[in-house]
């Protein structure tokens, strides 16, 4: 029989898997209310936060102070038209996932920015604006900008639920088990009732690095309710491709990973084993504009762009793609297309004009600006070249070349791509066309629309997109080349939640005493996203599982 671990004793009201935001929120909510909570989790003291941490902090908020001061015009109906027009709800299986969307966008229209400025969580003033969607209004993205950035990015969200747990554990009502990890539910007369597991050997692994696997003691410990915080299965890509739909294409060969291996989705099949149902696994937000980490932490370690709209997009081969899937706008649909054209690497061609305002790299280590809350490091952005994470990888990336005539770009871009032969005429024909087509503040290039559609808000104006200008114009140069891969990050689908939290058994019935938060719910629901998302929703998505299930067990106790 296992033997209990040391640290807090008695009996617990709830035990918690997973130490990310949404396992901190649920734990901040049920200490708030007087309730006993253990956490466990199977990395070191280091990585406390899990992925959020990692994040650039973007939340999906609707009608904001933030936003009206901008210009824009949002409501609760639009923003509901944009999520469903986005999510594609069609199964049977999507009626939580609705029902959950339904009230997270009722939240990001009302208390939820009211709710984190009361804990001490602020937003950077220019709001952006992700996932511009397809070219329908009734379609999928984001009618108007809704990105706002965490002011500290994802540490500073992280911030307050820390710190209220770290209250709780100075009370003596929360303990936190590091190297602590979960192998099965305890169930007796069919409801959970625990957790057991092994106790790996302590650690000193930085946050996100690789840690040992070298079990050193066995745990079993006993609760009122379990709530699986476990995240995804974005570090697992054996499971990314067993579940990759044929929607998309065929899964690509290699991957780079946007999530630490340990990121791997191996919780969903212990909740599924003890009786869990698990839906919507087809589901899944890879990026395309992966590139190679110079400085990785963690085994295939890829950063994502988050493009401007101006960069000129070419499939493997040298064919541009088409529109509407320009940087920014459409990420499954581009995903869709390259998979198709079947191969696993894209190109981005741009120029030091394009770069300097347009490419932001996501991730809080990327962003010491915004995450470290400093105004002068902030307002170099305006100013010439590009932020410095971004210069670094321009220099130091094995995935950029930098030249001053297009047959040396081409060089550059043949060797690193070796194996497939470029169409460099194609390539040539494009980038000459849309050059030409700037004569004119009109034209047929739908993209040139859009980009000068997009500098008609003033956030994009300021930071966001470069004035309309040729490619081959010297005085913009450098040009650059980008090689892009797929970068794995999250998982749309997961276990089947009711509004409380509580996940479903294979009878579509709540199981009694096991909850499900965060992406490991799908971030609500088993899949409140549906087919794609709308950006700056996936914090969001643990934020409000987190809360909602935090207080629904409380209640219930």
């Amino acid at each position: 029989m296992p033997r209990p671990t040391p640290g807090m004793t008695g009996t617990f009201d709830t035990i918690i898997i997973g130490a990310g935001l949404a396992g901190l929120v649920t734990a901040a909510e049920l200490l708030d209310a007087g309730r006993r909570v253990i956490i466990l989790e199977q990395e070191p003291e280091a990585s406390l936060g899990g992925q959020a941490w990692w994040s650039f902090g973007g939340l999906f908020l609707v009608n904001s102070p933030e936003q009206r001061r901008m210009g824009v015009r949002d409501s609760h109906a639009l923003a509901r038209q944009d999520w469903h027009g986005t999510a594609g709800f069609d199964r049977e299986d999507d009626d939580w996932g609705r029902a959950w969307a339904e009230a997270y966008v009722a939240f990001a229209a009302n208390e939820k920015r009211d709710w984190l400025a009361e804990i001490g969580v602020k937003v950077f003033p220019i709001v952006g604006w992700a996932e511009r969607g397809g070219g329908g209004a009734a379609g999928p993205g984001n009618s108007v900008p809704r990105f706002h950035i965490v002011w500290g990015t994802g540490p500073a969200l992280l911030a307050p639920f820390i710190e209220r747990v770290r209250v709780g554990i100075r009370r003596g009502m929360c303990d936190i088990r590091y190297r602590h990890k979960a192998d099965g539910l305890v169930v007796s007369n069919g409801a959970v009732v625990g957790v057991r597991g092994t106790v790996l050997r302590p650690d000193n692994a930085g946050r996100g690095f690789a840690s040992n696997r070298e079990v050193v003691d066995e745990f079993e410990l006993h609760s009122r309710t379990v709530v699986v915080a476990s995240g995804g299965i974005g570090g697992n890509h054996d499971l990314v491709r067993e579940f990759w739909p044929s929607r998309m294409g065929t899964p690509p060969a290699s991957m780079l990973s946007g999530v630490p291996a340990h990121v791997d989705g191996r919780m969903l099949g212990i909740a599924e084993a003890a009786g869990a149902r698990l839906v919507n696994r087809d589901r899944m937000w890879h990026y395309t504009e992966g590139i190679t980490n110079w400085n990785p932490v963690w085994a295939g370690h890829g950063i994502r762009i988050l493009p401007g709209p101006s960069s000129l997009w070419f499939d493997a081969r040298g064919r541009r793609l088409p529109g509407p899937l320009y940087p920014g706008f459409d990420t499954l649909g581009t995903l869709a297309h390259l998979r198709r054209v079947g191969y696993d690497h894209s190109w981005f061609v741009l120029t030091q004009k394009i770069i300097e305002k347009e490419f932001a790299l996501s991730g809080s280590e990327q962003n010491p600006d915004l995450t470290g809350r400093s105004i002068a490091r902030l307002l170099r952005r305006l100013g010439p070249g590009a932020p410095g994470p971004v210069e670094a990888f321009k220099k130091n990336g094995s995935d950029f070349v930098v030249a001053d005539t297009l047959d040396e770009l081409f060089g550059g871009m043949q060797a690193l791509s070796p194996d497939i032969e470029i169409d460099l005429t194609s390539l040539r024909t494009e980038i000459e066309s849309h050059d030409r087509a700037l004569d004119n503040r009109f034209g047929k290039d739908s993209q040139l629309t859009a980009v000068r559609a997009a500098r008609h808000y003033r956030g994009d104006r300021l930071i966001r997109v470069a004035s309309p200008h040729r490619i081959l114009d010297r005085r913009s140069g450098p040009l650059i080349a980008v090689k892009l891969h797929t970068l794995t990050r999250k998982t749309l689908g997961g276990l089947q939640t009711d509004l409380s939290g509580r996940v479903l058994g294979v009878d579509k019935k709540p199981m009694r005493g096991l909850y499900a938060v965060g992406e490991a719910a799908g971030f609500g629901g088993g899949g409140m996203h549906g087919y794609r998302s709308l950006e700056g929703t996936f914090l969001g998505g643990c934020l409000f599982t987190g809360r909602v299930t935090g207080r629904a067990i409380s209640a219930s106790l």
